[in-house]
């Protein structure tokens, strides 16, 4: 039922109140029995009562409702939402601009991160300061290294002590697993190339190396200097405790199974408490992550995406190394795709020419730079 509807009835049943209570008045005053009579007394009694419950109905309808409600609202609402959920707050907001629907799950999992997400606010991963450097070194004339470095300093401390890398060459699963992770710090790296697969998976298991600042078991603030333990692949039969989509659907997926991906995806996890000097890891203040992927050159781009909201500072690309032996030079574009980004109008440059890229924005999962190359033309 609508506001303005219940208003009506209400100020029907108060205006229908108020008649009770006149037609009980008018009997009281033209009805003068000769003797005493029971149904007069009660009369005489009762007909101030509607009257007075039909005054009060349309007062408060009239005049105290809305203000009442409004001075709740402005008292209590702040700290009812403060203990909802965020994914529920965003929802019900989508829902009332765009009507419900499932399409709304890509917009909470775009803001808030993916299902892995804490329940409270205070444990979101939100990195207030980000930095990215994309290196790209050739290995011969058709493959090169990607060596992506992130740094992250977190808005409140996550609470893991585990670090989760994803690497896929299908662009179904890339396309859906920010959302589907069930873990708070994470990175995923695509492989366009099927054929270069495992060799990439191989080369991001040796070259990983992760620096942590952290919490201890007694709460106090520590760093790690940056550490290369391998990551540890996970079994196939333990994915669906790490991606949702293997435990039931997700629109617009069906609920998969890892037989069918072990081919296309692989699953490694650090124990962050190894790196971390003797100490147990409690929460994660700041996390830079530096991994080197093989790259089939004829791709033509390379890319660099948000894993979770981060405020990123700056993105710079190092290409200078990218041709070898005998091979053309290349010339390269810079193609964000974020909110904005404090750059001239793209245009395609030397190697050397590249510069940092001024985000000095908010960037979302789905959010990104892309890093276009071409033979350099005379």
């Amino acid at each position: 039922m609508t506001a303005a509807r219940r208003e009506r009835r209400a100020l029907a049943v108060a205006f229908l109140l108020v008649l009770v209570a006149a037609a009980d008045l008018t009997a009281v005053l033209l009805w003068q029995p000769t003797s005493r009579s029971l149904l007069h007394d009660v009369l005489v009694v009762v007909w101030p009562l509607p009257a007075l419950a039909g005054f009060l109905l349309g007062s408060y309808e009239l005049f105290l409702h809305k203000r009442l409600v409004s001075e709740i609202g402005r008292i209590s609402g702040p700290g009812i939402v403060e203990h909802l959920l965020p994914s529920e707050v965003l929802r019900t907001f989508l829902s009332r601009i765009y009507g419900t629907g499932q399409q709304n799950d890509d917009v909470v999992s775009g803001v808030l991160g993916g299902s892995g997400m804490r329940p409270k606010g205070d444990d979101l991963t939100i990195s207030t300061r980000t930095t990215v450097r994309l290196t790209l070194q050739g290995v011969d004339t058709k493959t090169y290294h990607l060596t992506t470095t992130q740094r992250h300093q977190f808005r409140h401390s996550v609470p893991v002590d585990r670090f989760v890398i994803f690497a896929t060459s299908n662009a179904t699963l890339r396309d859906t697993i920010s959302a589907a992770c069930r873990f708070p710090l994470f990175e995923l790296y695509f492989m366009p190339d099927a054929s270069l697969f495992l060799d990439s998976v191989d080369d991001i298991r040796e070259s990983t190396k992760i620096t942590i600042d952290y919490l201890d078991h007694d709460g106090q603030s520590r760093s790690a200097e940056p550490s290369q333990i391998p990551p540890v692949e996970v079994r196939f039969d333990q994915w669906s405790n790490y991606l949702t989509f293997f435990r039931e659907a997700m629109a617009p997926l069906p609920k998969l199974s890892p037989v069918d991906h072990m081919s296309d995806l692989r699953i490694l996890e650090c124990d962050l408490s190894g790196i971390a000097d003797d100490h147990v890891v409690r929460a994660i203040l700041g996390l830079t992550v530096s991994s080197r992927s093989l790259q089939r050159t004829n791709d033509g781009f390379a890319y660099w995406q948000s894993p979770y909201p981060s405020y990123v500072d700056t993105i710079s690309f190092d290409a200078t190394e990218l041709a070898v032996d005998h091979s053309p030079g290349h010339e390269f574009r810079i193609m964000p795709f974020t909110f904005r980004s404090g750059t001239e109008a793209a245009q395609w440059l030397r190697a050397d020419q590249l510069g940092d890229l001024d985000v000095r924005s908010w960037m979302l999962p789905g959010h990104g730079v892309a890093l276009l190359w071409r033979e350099q033309r005379r």
